[in-house]
């Protein structure tokens, strides 16, 4: 019989991972007779009695595997290690917070048997989320599609099931700044959404602030395109036409010379700037990688 793993990065998540579990554990008997059903817990440093929790069920059931980091690593870090540990022919990757049906997981795997090495889950509505949230999630993916060279779907998380060949090529890119919903399609193989309503969180609180959010979407955009770099040369050549237009006025209207320096001084020193964070956004990529540091670092398991 084929086997599934289903994935689950877990940061504080005490409050829900109780009825995460259960609902995960009744998978069970969906897939009975299709495929054998393992669930790979990734616990991210947490603070609370999520460790606790995941080591009770996995003393109960062996279907239960637990990863402990030594600290918090980062989301696409548990993910990732999910899918290192990970050896059965389909790996689902799922958030414990219920946001996300774990019973879209079957429907996946049926949409898979059409053909499909990834099937990803594509939200038609996101219940309880903030106007400004709802907005920021659309713009950056239509933003981040026009910058890149790959097709990343939009409207979606890292909700998904994927093939073992899809994981077998995502386990060979090890770069440190990761961003899985861009890297899963860049590996090529063919894939389909699934379509559901996304549920306010069961329980808790969100563990992606905004500050997460703009690091995962800076991720996003310098680990997938150079277009920031050209972005450089635009402007360059949009300082060095409005210098023209600036002097052609100065020549012919008579400004005062304190007030072109002045203006001259800070479109220069505003665009070196933008220049130079962008610049440094990709040199810190590149001293990250040279480091050489591991991706994660397992403190313990059970049962794996």
């Amino acid at each position: 019989m084929q086997t599934i793993d289903i994935i689950v990065p877990v940061y504080n998540e005490e409050a829900c991972l109780n009825q995460t579990i259960e609902r995960l554990l009744n998978l069970k008997e969906k897939f009975k007779g299709k495929l054998s059903v393992s669930y790979i817990f990734v616990n991210d440093g947490s603070k609370d009695k999520s460790a606790q929790i995941l080591e009770e069920f996995a003393k109960k059931d062996k279907s239960v595997k637990v990863i402990n980091f030594s600290r918090n690593f980062g989301h696409q870090m548990a993910i990732t290690a999910g899918l290192d540990y990970s050896k059965a022919d389909y790996s689902a990757i799922i958030d414990a917070d219920l946001q996300d049906p774990p019973e879209l997981i079957y429907d996946m795997y049926e949409k898979s048997l059409e053909g499909f090495d990834i099937v990803y889950g594509k939200r038609l509505k996101r219940e309880s989320e903030t106007a400004f949230k709802k907005l920021s999630a659309w713009g950056f993916y239509r933003v981040l599609k026009s910058l890149c060279n790959i097709e990343i779907p939009t409207d979606t998380g890292d909700f998904r099931l994927i093939t073992k060949n899809v994981r077998e090529a995502f386990n060979k890119m090890r770069e440190k700044h990761r961003f899985i919903r861009a890297m899963v399609p860049w590996t090529g193989f063919k894939s389909a959404p699934v379509y559901f309503n996304r549920s306010e969180r069961f329980a808790g609180e969100t563990k992606y602030p905004l500050s997460k959010m703009l690091k995962l979407a800076f991720d996003g955009i310098f680990s997938f395109s150079f277009k920031p770099v050209d972005l450089i040369f635009v402007l360059s050549a949009v300082l060095f036409l409005t210098s023209l237009v600036i002097l052609g006025f100065g020549i012919f209207d008579g400004f005062e010379e304190e007030f072109l320096i002045c203006f001259t001084v800070f479109l220069v020193g505003a665009i070196n700037l933008l220049a130079l964070g962008i610049l440094g956004q990709y040199i810190g990529r590149i001293y990250d990688e040279t480091r050489n540091r591991p991706l994660y670092i397992v403190k313990n398991s059970i049962n794996l």
